[in-house]
């Protein structure tokens, strides 16, 4: 279950409120960066978010998925990088998150 701040800050709408109100469901969106949750007959059905906020959420799970990856390599012995090869991937991985976030 989740915590009661946690669920203050969801957005739930039923499916119907997409169609009759989808422009203010979309300025909630961008308003907050935070996605909506639609309902079908009570449950959960579909989620809606912003597209720069879906960008950015991509980009820093593929930053993550990255991390992980050097992680678990270097857990088994594999060889490191040099700092130079670390700062220039450093430097794509912000230029990624920044442009998901200027899109």
């Amino acid at each position: 279950m989740l915590p009661d701040e946690v669920i203050k800050m969801i957005h739930i709408k039923p499916s119907a409120a997409i169609r009759k109100n989808y422009n203010d469901i979309s300025e909630l969106c961008k308003r907050t960066g935070e996605p909506v949750y639609l309902t079908k007959n009570g449950k959960g059905d579909l989620v809606v978010m912003d597209i720069e906020a879906f960008a950015r959420r991509e980009s820093m799970l593929r930053l993550r998925e990255a991390l992980i990856t050097a992680e678990e390599g270097r857990l088994v012995g594999k060889s490191g990088y040099s700092v130079d090869e670390v700062s220039s991937m450093m430097k794509t991985a912000v230029r990624e998150v920044l442009d998901g976030q200027r899109r």
